[in-house]
C-alpha cells in the first residue's frame, strides 16, 4: 500500500508518495523543474545539476539536486526562487557552450532562461549526464559501457576501447543520448556555434506562468518526465 507525505513545494502543499524524489513529485504536480540526466526508469545521479532546489531546513536553505533529494514530511523546497533560477541559467549556458550542437540542450537553455552565452563554445558530443551508461547497465544489464578517466579526462567508452561480447547491440544508448538530437538546421559549423533560440515562442506562456509546467515540448525529444 502506498503510503505518502506532505511537502511545501514553491508555497503549495502537495501529497507525494513516500520514496519518491522532489523531481518527480513536482514533474507530477505540474511544477517545472528543468532536468537533462533525468531518466523515469532509471536510477539519478544529479550529473546535470539542472534540477537544483533549496531545500529549507531550520531556517536555513541549502542548494542540492531533485532528483536525488527524496521527499520527507514536512519538508520545504523552493524549485524556482530567484537563486535557484540565477544558478540553473548558468548551468544551462555552460552546457549549451560546451554542446550547442544538440537540440536538446539547446532546449533546455531556453527553457532556463538564457539569453546568451558568455562561455566559450567547445562543441564538445559528450556532456557526461551518464544515461547511456545507466540504460546499458540498469536495463539492459551489459555494462558494456563505463566512465573512465577523472577531470578533464573523464568520458564514455567500452572497455579497453573495444566492443565487447557484453554489448547487445540494442541501440538504447544512442536513443538516450541528447547529443543525437540535432539542430533543425543541422549540425553546426566549427566556429560558427551559437546560441539558437528558435523555439523561444513556445515559452510566451510560460513567461505568465513562472514555475509552472506548461507543456512547451521543449523537453519531448529527450524524454523530459512529463512525456514519459
Amino acid at each position: 500500500m502506498l503510503q505518502y507525505v506532505n511537502v511545501t513545494l514553491d508555497g503549495a502543499t502537495i501529497r507525494a508518495t513516500k520514496g519518491s524524489s522532489v523531481l518527480d513529485a513536482a514533474i507530477e504536480y505540474g511544477i517545472c523543474i528543468p532536468h537533462l540526466c533525468h531518466v523515469p526508469y532509471l536510477s539519478d545521479i544529479g550529473a546535470c545539476r539542472l534540477c537544483i532546489v533549496e531545500h529549507v531546513e531550520n531556517g536555513r536553505s541549502r542548494v542540492t539536486t531533485s532528483c536525488t533529494l527524496k521527499v520527507q514530511e514536512g519538508m520545504v523546497i523552493k524549485a524556482n526562487s530567484d537563486k535557484i533560477r540565477k544558478l540553473r541559467r548558468n548551468l544551462a549556458e555552460l552546457l549549451v557552450a560546451q554542446a550547442p550542437n544538440s537540440r536538446a540542450i539547446q532546449d533546455i537553455a531556453l527553457r532556463c532562461g538564457v539569453k546568451e552565452v558568455r562561455y566559450p563554445f567547445r562543441n564538445d558530443d559528450c556532456v557526461l549526464c551518464g544515461r547511456c551508461v545507466r540504460v546499458c547497465t540498469e536495463v539492459w544489464k551489459a555494462r558494456a559501457i563505463g566512465f573512465v578517466g577523472r577531470g578533464n579526462d573523464r568520458h564514455v567508452a567500452h572497455p579497453f576501447d573495444m566492443r565487447t561480447d557484453f554489448c547487445k547491440q540494442c541501440g538504447n544508448c544512442i536513443q538516450l543520448c541528447p547529443m543525437t538530437i540535432t539542430p533543425c538546421k543541422g549540425p553546426m559549423k566549427a566556429g560558427e556555434e551559437r546560441l539558437c533560440g528558435q523555439c523561444e515562442a513556445q515559452l510566451m506562456i510560460a513567461d505568465q506562468n513562472p514555475g509552472s509546467c506548461v507543456w512547451c515540448e521543449l523537453g519531448k525529444g529527450f524524454a523530459c518526465g512529463r512525456y514519459a
